[in-house]
């Protein structure tokens, strides 16, 4: 009775809460509905409950709203005041350095009068920048060595500590976008909407990604144990690697510098970065940035280290002792090298090398909608880009007016020097690559095919400059079709009888497969066609976005290389992917049945193993019952 009196003042009290809520007279309900109506708002509530851990669960509401909480209250310090800027190239600055007089010819990178320094020059003018150090393995060594010591404080470091980090570099990019902007056209000679685009947007969108998404990524992964391991907990654990070795390419010298800094740091490592010989005078400034955030949050900045020099300098990274893991980006060739230096320390390697990425334009299109793509495919970068459109097919009933609608295009195309200038295509960052541009197009129009505009160096501006060109007729016996160009070509190849299934031979037809896109009226037709092609990324009606969604990993197959970066399977590649097992129910542990413990007896050793094997994977009920019976028999 004491127990009936009991439920009912709980009914009661829950009861009064609902009159409440909905303005209810409580006195007049009647007790069997007062009864009813707390069952109801008990079952709503613990439903509200439940619904409430999925929708966290799948949307991930708590961490939305710490991080949010965390970006609104924790403010971060500004570091512009401990960073120099190596010039301001807008000619606004009467402090600015000098450079020294125009050459008429580019110089060789190492200095002639000091074989210690490598000599930078910017390929739109061919102005001497200054000179970075050209340095030795020994130097090398010790700065991966400053980076490891470094590392073993910074490892064990919370991830707010991180994110506190990544947000001040955010703080000082976008309120210094011009200026990086203007020193990547100055190193690289790409033009300040390219610096804008490839540089900056890229950048933050990694760094809101690791914010966002980074910590989630990194938890331990719960994994699902067998019937026989029941009374265990299973899990993957993400621990930093140590310190990370970074070989970064010249096309894109600020996103290149924080890539794999950001990814590097944000999972707990080191990192030591090789730029490019041909980028090095930006790559300092831009370094300096990192090393600024991490000094003025407190921690030391040599976890980041700068390697400036030739190809000795990064053959000593990816044989040193320090270094943990080596990502690489650059050409075929050079990624061989790379392997075989990590080879005899059985170092492992991820290798990003470029591409040859088609486009493909269906029967279906609109011209006047698919013609700029074409354009922002080619031409973005001057062409160095790495998933930048090399091979662009076009279906046979709409190439002739494709070439027509795009001809005027190409040919007015402005090309210059970038600084303070309209221009629509930079400059060649390598020399030596405008030579050998020069080779694949002489060779394509020695086997038929047609230059509509451009075909040569562009000599009136004085810099490293290859004329926007448009080729088409090309075939699959010319060397275009299958080496890496790397600049300003558009390359039209006709699609015989609108075919899809020719069209998927012809793309597939190529040692590379790094990225690719086709547009079509049709979605699902551009769907079926991309997911035959042998390439690492697809999109459908869209170019390049893939990189800009961070949540995706991104790399290629066959000769674009292997591994990954970006998304979580690109942070992931910078830990050591760690199994671990543990007891779930306190007191229940596992301990050696007799029947396999040492001294063997084979026959109840038999006995007890058959058993095992028919009791969890035997498929019949009988045979069950009869492991049972033999674990018990002798066990």
């Amino acid at each position: 009775m004491a127990s009936t009196c009991e439920a009912s003042a709980v009914h009661s009290s829950i009861a009064q809460v609902a009159f409440k809520l909905f303005s209810a007279d409580a006195q007049a309900a009647d007790p069997a509905v007062t009864k009813l109506i707390s069952i109801l708002l008990l079952c709503t509530s613990s439903l509200f409950v439940i619904a409430l851990h999925y929708v966290n669960k799948e949307w991930k509401l708590g961490r939305d709203i710490k991080l949010t909480l965390e970006a609104l209250f924790q403010s971060v310090p500004d570091i512009s005041g401990s960073i120099k800027l190596p010039m301001i190239v807008d000619g606004s600055d009467e402090k600015k350095e000098k450079t020294e007089p125009l050459l008429n010819k580019p110089q060789p990178l190492i200095d002639p009068a000091n074989p210690s320094l490598v000599q930078c020059h910017s390929p739109s003018t061919l102005a001497k920048l200054g000179t970075v150090p050209n340095l030795s393995a020994k130097e090398v060594s010790e700065m991966a060595l400053r980076s490891k010591n470094a590392q073993q404080v910074w490892k064990s470091t919370s991830f707010a500590q991180r994110r506190r980090v990544l947000r001040t570099l955010q703080k000082y990019i976008v309120s210094h976008v011009d200026e990086i902007c203007l020193l990547c056209a100055q190193d690289s000679g790409k033009t300040q909407v390219d610096a804008l685009l490839g540089e900056i947007l890229t950048t933050c969108e990694k760094i809101r990604t690791l914010l966002h998404h980074g910590e989630t990524w990194l938890e331990r992964s719960p994994r699902e144990v067998n019937p026989m391991m029941m009374h265990k907990t299973a899990y993957v654990e993400y621990v930093p690697l140590g310190v990370l070795g970074i070989i970064a390419p010249w096309n894109y010298p600020f996103h290149n510098m924080l890539n794999h800094v950001l990814s590097g740091i944000f999972s707990g490592n080191g990192v030591v970065t090789k730029c490019s010989e041909h980028t090095s005078w930006s790559s300092m400034y831009f370094h300096s940035i990192c090393r600024a955030a991490l000094e003025e949050n407190g921690f030391d900045p040599d976890l980041v280290q700068l390697c400036t020099g030739m190809a000795d300098t990064g053959k000593a990274l990816v044989e040193c002792p320090h270094i943990d893991k080596i990502f690489f980006t650059g050409s075929p060739n050079v990624g061989r090298h790379v392997m075989k230096g990590a080879a005899p320390f059985l170092k492992p390697v991820v290798l990003e090398l470029g591409g040859k990425d088609a486009m493909v334009f269906c029967d279906d299109v609109k011209l006047t909608e698919v013609i700029p793509w074409a354009m922002r495919g080619c031409f973005q970068n001057c062409g160095q880009n790495c998933c930048g459109v090399e091979r662009l097919f076009v279906y046979e009933s709409i190439a002739a007016d494709f070439i027509n609608g795009i001809k005027d295009k190409v040919a007015t195309l402005r090309q210059g020097c970038p600084l303070g200038n309209d221009v629509d295509c930079g400059a060649m960052v390598m020399d030596q690559q405008c030579d050998l541009i020069q080779a694949l197009v002489d060779d394509a129009v020695a086997k038929g095919a047609t230059v509509h505009c451009g075909g040569k160096r562009n000599t009136s501006s004085g810099g490293q400059f290859y004329q926007p060109t448009l080729l088409s007729g090309v075939t699959s016996e010319m060397r275009i079709w299958k080496e890496e160009v790397f600049g300003p070509i558009m390359c039209v190849v006709v699609v015989p009888g609108d075919n899809d299934d020719v069209c998927v031979n012809m793309v597939n037809d190529c040692p590379f497969g790094l990225g690719s896109s086709v547009y079509s009226a049709s979605k699902s037709r551009a769907l079926a066609i991309g997911s035959q092609f042998q390439t690492g990324m697809f999109t459908a009606n869209d170019f390049g976005v893939n990189y800009l969604i961070q949540s995706l990993p991104f790399g290629g197959v066959k000769e674009s290389g292997f591994g990954r970066f970006a998304g979580p399977e690109g942070l992931r590649s910078c830990c050591l992917e760690r199994s671990i097992v543990i007891d779930r129910i306190p007191g229940v542990k596992t301990t050696i049945p007799g029947a396999i413990d040492y001294p063997m007896n084979t026959i109840k050793g038999m006995g007890f193993g058959k058993g095992l094997v028919e009791l969890f994977y035997g498929d019949t009920l009988w045979g069950k019952v009869r492991a049972i019976v033999n674990l018990i028999r002798y066990g």
